[in-house]
């Protein structure tokens, strides 16, 4: 007669009864037996373990960059709020877009009322707005810039708390005015942060030494728009003062201790030159900047010499989209690819960027060798090719195009070319000038919100 069957057994015995077949698994052997592949060849073992494994490892990977990715969490979110999960359509896309910063709509908005106004005073104004815009502010006799006092006071009080460096004997205010006169020469409109480093790296120059500080006022006094560097100075492209300069540089003809060369190395790839005397350069487009509003020209000037390197123009100025041209400088040969060169590019970049431009292009002939160097020098980045862009001395011209983002720029770029312009020790200077800045600027706007709260705390009790 059979055993009776035991219905005594608890529900946890059962499970462990039917589970007993993987609890008895202690090897990887085990696995294979358990699914009759133990008989087969080691290097095939090895192969589904390792296989095995690996679909482990990717699995857990999914997952944990699901998870750290927030895609779990959106998934809640849309379940909750019944959004669909599927790919938005473009007009969804358009509406999510980032919008601008502030700042630059501002900046853009104030462009475009300024250097292009709607209606159009007919004027022989010497510059252009946009040249206007980009030269450093001053002060003039019974005309002082909007804001220009206020941004002196507080930069000259801001070098009293903390100055750049040693003190000149006899001149004890020597550097609060240099740092005061920089800072609220880059007026209004330009941004915080470079504003800080102009003014930090033009007091560093001016209080070098007595002789030092009486060249930078005598630039001041004699021309206080020029934009100022260490080894060249940006000056407002002048016919009466550069003209004649500028053609003897670039004729092509022995000149003080250069010798004679070829001017096409000047101006083969331009629309433009050589020129046989100073006049045909004046008359050329070169100098013909106040006929095009949305063009710039500077004179390049050697800091040390006070000689004339070379000029470079703006062009293609659109402040509606906050993009604007920069062509490569006219400069001699002797000047090109020299530290000179590059500062010129680095002043203008700056405070173009400063100004709220977005983007800065460079378009340059395929064909110029020496000319396509330069844009990967500052950082730009080569963004496409134009056959046939344009017809330059009756001949087919393909263009390559370089650009530079403000993005780029604030992120990298300008650091990187600070320093090869500086070395490592003022570029890491003056980082920590800005950061130092930015903290003690963030302290004051909260404590002017703090005051301002408490005021309006005090005027409701009062009521």
């Amino acid at each position: 007669m059979p055993a009776p069957h035991n219905t005594d057994i608890s529900d946890i015995d059962k499970i462990k009864q039917s589970l007993s077949s993987i609890t008895s698994i202690g090897s990887f052997d085990d696995v294979l037996a358990a699914f009759g592949l133990l008989d087969m060849p080691k290097a095939q073992k090895y192969g589904i373990m390792f296989g095995f494994i690996t679909f482990v490892l990717t699995v857990i990977a999914v997952l944990t960059l699901l998870t750290l990715g927030g895609t779990w969490k959106r998934i809640e979110q849309q379940a909750k709020s019944g959004e669909s999960a599927t790919a938005p359509d473009s007009v969804t896309q358009r509406k999510r877009r980032a919008l601008l910063l502030e700042r630059l709509l501002e900046g853009r908005e104030w462009m475009m009322k300024m250097n292009y106004p709607k209606k159009q005073e007919e004027k022989n104004d010497e510059f252009t707005p946009l040249t206007k815009m980009l030269m450093t502010v001053a002060p003039k006799e019974e005309d002082i810039p909007e804001g220009y006092e206020d941004n002196y006071k507080r930069a000259y009080r801001r070098c009293q708390d903390k100055p750049g460096g040693p003190i000149l004997g006899g001149r004890p205010s020597h550097r609060f005015e240099a740092y005061a006169r920089a800072y609220a020469g880059c007026g209004n409109r330009t941004s915080l942060a470079y504003r800080w480093s102009y003014a930090r790296a033009y007091e560093s120059m001016a209080g070098k030494s007595h002789e030092s500080d009486e060249t930078f006022k005598s630039l001041f006094r004699d021309r206080p728009h020029d934009i100022i560097g260490r080894t060249c100075r940006l000056e407002p492209l002048d016919a009466d003062r550069h003209a004649n300069d500028l053609w003897e540089i670039t004729s092509g003809n022995a000149y003080k201790e250069h010798k004679a060369y070829n001017p096409d190395e000047v101006w083969g790839f331009l629309d433009c030159g050589p020129f046989e005397t100073p006049r045909s350069l004046l008359e050329s487009e070169v100098f013909r900047q106040s006929e095009n509003r949305n063009r710039s020209a500077f004179a390049i000037v050697e800091s040390i010499t006070d000689r004339l390197l070379g000029a470079i123009h703006l062009t293609n100025d659109d402040p509606k989209n906050l993009t604007i041209q920069m062509e490569l400088p006219i400069i001699k040969p002797t000047s090109d690819s020299t530290t000179e060169q590059m500062e010129a590019c680095f002043l203008l970049l700056d405070r173009l960027f400063a100004h709220g431009y977005r983007r800065v292009q460079m378009c340059v002939d395929t064909q110029d060798v020496r000319g396509k160097r330069l844009p990967g020098r500052l950082g730009f980045t080569q963004e496409g090719l134009i056959p046939k862009h344009m017809i330059v001395k009756d001949a087919n011209r393909d263009s390559l195009i370089y650009g530079m983002l403000n993005s780029d720029w604030d992120k990298g770029a300008r650091a990187f070319l600070f320093r090869k312009l500086h070395g490592v020790a003022a570029q890491n200077a003056d980082a920590a000038i800005v950061a130092k800045e930015e903290a003690v600027y963030d302290q004051e706007q909260q404590l002017k919100e703090k005051k301002k709260a408490e005021a309006e705390q005090n005027n409701k009790k009062r009521v």
